[in-house]
């Protein structure tokens, strides 16, 4: 099991099995906690790790990524998981609301397969479950960033969503205040216009619903009346023979008192209760029988007394039965038109009594949406200037930070500016007077942001993408991740290939920022830069074979012995020579040192009073920097 360090991360990704997917057709990731490096010559399947890691959190299912034969690519992971962290809660409670269970150690086992025909399924804790609780789980515990996460990085809108998430509590208050407003004023400006707008068509079905209410209003049905006048009905044209049948039903009961004297019911079970009263107390069995004989001459008798009643509230009433039928022919008329039944049509009245007032067109209901969207469009204004300015002390906090890192990652002299402006109004696009300006508003403000980049000193603050070369954008993103990492996030962070374009001296800063990043989360990198793995606390490789049919590949967990050859590869493709070796090995140590004075660094500051602003990193020895370098 996993020891959690001081500072590091309340839970892990601890393992992760690929079978069928690309190149790999099995093969075990082993994770721990802190820095674990991937490495491996190219195509040998280092982005299929990735791309499994995207699959189990996940990601699209793309069939074409299934190894021909396999059938199915297979990623299973195991997620460490402990309740006491707040993100660990959060995990361990979307898993239970799913109605998965976690392993009895705490850990959460996740599976996601992909089919050759492109079908999908995912499990959690082994219960089937939606994809889209995987990505869930995946926002809580995983944040993936590769090439392409840059790119996407760089619109408008995720950099705004960006700075938003870096801002904190703070604007998410008040974000969640701006759309619960904005949604209110946009529901009411629209009813207004609809209301100004088509006033004459609602004009003419206010008219209709006001006739159909004022038919049934006349008639004034009451809910159920329709099926007890028809069973009244019935009754009334049937009178004569239904008397005849309680009558003859009586006589059969009680005897007919014109009659001749005959056996009744009533008599019979007398006779019956007379001749066992007299031996009922000899044999229980007997007085049970007694007991019966007398419960049915008791019913008998309210039996008979109920149809007498009922043979004398029966009337031949023609004039009633008249009415009767007035009535149901007006209620058929009602329902004819409204609905099948009158509690329908008693439901249409109600629907249409509430849609009236809402096409309502009067002078004054007119009057009173337009105060109504007037106060909350004054409402919406004052918190999207309260957004704006929240965002606005935010934006600087972040670009200070980021130039920050970004002197540590040997860019010295450039600077970042998240650039908050306002929006004009265009087209049909909803509008607001924020202060003394009317802008452009939406759910989630007047705002706009773009990361600029200032190169060095007197440069024009240029947008990233134009202002920044390949390598300098790595940069420029790492150094953002940093920073978001710092304002919370994801507790594992995946980078892949994130130093591409990058070398010497800034390869080395790359790999001094990752490890420091690993103090506090769990880092997953792949990389073709020694400089790089050179930091790293765990050293994976993709190893390649290829038979000349079938070609596979595995993870390999490399020794302290064996990391020098590895590395020696990476620097100059030598790794069986002793220069290159030596060259890792020096380049390890140096590595190890550097980690060393950063950690010692980091317990000391623990232990020292907090104070405004703290250093970016330890100050590294000047010529072991450069040694790394060579």
């Amino acid at each position: 099991m996993l020891s959690v360090r001081a500072g590091i991360v309340a839970h892990v990704l601890e393992e992760i099995r690929i079978t069928g997917l690309g190149v790999i057709e099995d093969a075990t990731l082993s994770l721990s906690e802190g820095f674990t490096v991937v490495t491996g010559e190219t195509g040998a399947g280092k982005t299929m790790v990735v791309a499994g890691l995207g699959l189990l959190f996940g990601g699209r299912a793309d069939a074409a990524r299934v190894r021909h034969g396999t059938g199915k690519a297979l990623v299973e992971g195991r997620l460490r998981v402990h309740p006491g962290d707040p993100v660990g809660k959060a995990v361990l409670d979307r898993v239970s609301d799913a109605g998965a269970d976690p392993d009895d150690d705490g850990s959460v086992l996740l599976a996601r397969t992909v089919h050759a025909e492109g079908r999908s399924r995912a499990h959690v804790g082994g219960r089937s479950v939606p994809v889209g609780l995987l990505s869930e789980l995946g926002e809580l515990s995983v944040a993936v960033h590769g090439q392409s996460d840059q790119m996407r990085l760089l619109r408008p809108g995720e950099q705004r969503a960006a700075l938003d998430r870096y801002g904190g509590e703070p604007v998410a208050t008040l974000i969640r205040r701006h759309r619960e407003v904005f949604g209110r004023w946009q529901a009411v400006a629209a009813d207004l216009a609809d209301r100004v707008g088509r006033a004459r068509e609602r004009t003419l079905e206010a008219d209709a619903l006001r006739f159909g209410l004022s038919e049934i209003d006349a008639v004034e049905p009451l809910a159920g009346e329709d099926a007890a006048l028809r069973e009244e009905s019935v009754r009334l044209e049937n009178v004569d023979a239904l008397r005849l049948a309680a009558l003859t039903a009586h006589e059969a009961l009680t005897g007919d008192p014109a009659g001749d004297g005959g056996a009744d019911m009533t008599a019979l079970l007398g006779a019956v209760r007379g001749s066992l009263a007299g031996v009922s107390a000899r044999d229980p069995e007997l007085a049970g029988y007694a007991r019966r004989a007398e419960e049915l001459a008791a019913l008998t008798a309210d039996l008979a007394g109920d149809l007498a009643s009922y043979a004398e509230s029966l009337d031949a009433d023609p004039a009633r039965l008249a009415a009767v039928h007035d009535r149901r022919a007006a209620l058929a008329t009602l329902t004819r038109k409204y609905a099948d039944t009158i509690d329908g049509v008693l439901a249409w009245a109600a629907q249409s009594r509430e849609r009236l007032g809402e096409l309502d067109t009067s002078e004054d209901t007119i009057a009173a949406l337009t105060a109504e969207r007037d106060a909350l469009g004054a409402e919406l204004a004052v918190v999207a200037g309260e957004l704006s300015s929240v965002r606005a002390a935010a934006a600087i906090r972040f670009g200070e930070a980021v130039s920050e890192e970004l002197t540590g990652l040997a860019m010295p002299h450039a600077h970042v500016v998240a650039a908050v402006t306002q929006r004009d109004p265009s087209g049909d696009q909803p509008s607001l007077l924020v202060g003394e300006r009317v802008v452009a508003v939406g759910p989630e403000g007047v705002d706009e942001v773009e990361l600029q980049l200032i190169a060095h000193p007197g440069a024009p603050a240029l947008p990233l993408q134009r202002g920044a070369s390949g390598g300098e954008l790595s940069r420029v993103m790492l150094a953002v991740e940093v920073v978001f990492a710092g304002a919370g996030g994801p507790p594992t962070m995946v980078f892949d290939e994130v130093d591409a374009g990058v070398g010497g001296k800034a390869a080395v800063e790359v790999g001094r920022r990752l490890a420091r990043l690993a103090q506090s989360h769990q880092v997953l990198v792949v990389t073709h830069l020694p400089q790089v793995a050179a930091f790293a606390d765990r050293h994976l490789v993709v190893v390649k074979d290829s038979d000349g049919l079938v070609t596979t590949s595995g993870l390999h967990v490399l020794t302290a012995d064996e990391r020098p050859r590895e590395l020696a590869r990476m620097l100059a493709g030598l790794e069986g020579s002793d220069l290159g070796i030596a060259h890792a090995e020096e380049l390890l140590n140096l590595a190890q040192t550097d980690k060393d004075q950063s950690a010692k660094a980091a317990k000391r500051a623990a232990k020292r009073p907090p104070k405004t602003k703290e250093p970016t990193s330890e100050a590294p020895d000047p010529a072991g920097e450069d040694q790394l370098t060579a």
